[in-house]
């Protein structure tokens, strides 16, 4: 692996920590005091979903897992929890794409979509189970759903405006043959 593609790699990194930062800013931003009747989409989980599926060596775990907590402090939620869920969620996708590197992106949104649910649900059943207070459920199912339709235009924007593509196999042997 060449200096370019080392410092390509870091810069994408430093990328997807001020896409974070630019999210929370926005969620802690006081746009309105009452309370909201709708939940918008976790761009988050949806833009680091997408650049798991498309570079996982842009997005190691143990930066997911540091951004996600931090989100975690940061929005008032229980420490840890869906920072887990989703650490968990990124690595059935990591071994989802390995052996469907070509799949159809129907296949790809159907698998982010399950791993979405799955996380709501266990994310639900675990406050439930530990007695924290949690959203109105009806509230939880319109960010699920919004964060599942929004997701083509999260891979669309990583992927074009961002540039994080999926390797080619002329890419992997010019970087000699990672993935």
């Amino acid at each position: 692996m060449d200096n370019l593609s080392t410092s390509r790699i870091w810069t994408m990194r430093l990328m997807y920590v001020g896409l974070a930062l630019v999210i929370l800013f926005f969620h802690l931003l006081p746009l309105n005091t009452l309370p909201s009747r709708w939940a918008p989409p976790d761009l988050l989980i949806a833009f680091t979903f997408a650049w798991t599926l498309r570079r996982p060596d842009y997005v190691p775990v143990l930066l997911i897992a540091a951004v996600m907590l931090v989100m975690d402090f940061m929005l008032q939620r229980p420490p840890g929890l869906l920072s887990a869920l989703v650490v968990a969620g990124v690595a059935y996708l990591r071994n989802w794409s390995a052996g469907l590197s070509d799949a159809s992106f129907l296949g790809e949104w159907a698998s982010v979509g399950l791993v979405l649910v799955s996380i709501m649900v266990l994310n639900r059943l675990i406050l439930g189970l530990t007695a924290v207070e949690q959203a109105p459920l009806w509230l939880v199912l319109i960010q699920l759903v919004l964060t599942i339709v929004i997701y083509p235009l999260v891979a669309f924007i990583s992927q074009n405006l961002l540039g994080v593509r999926k390797l080619t196999p002329a890419d992997v042997d010019i970087l000699g043959g990672r993935s």
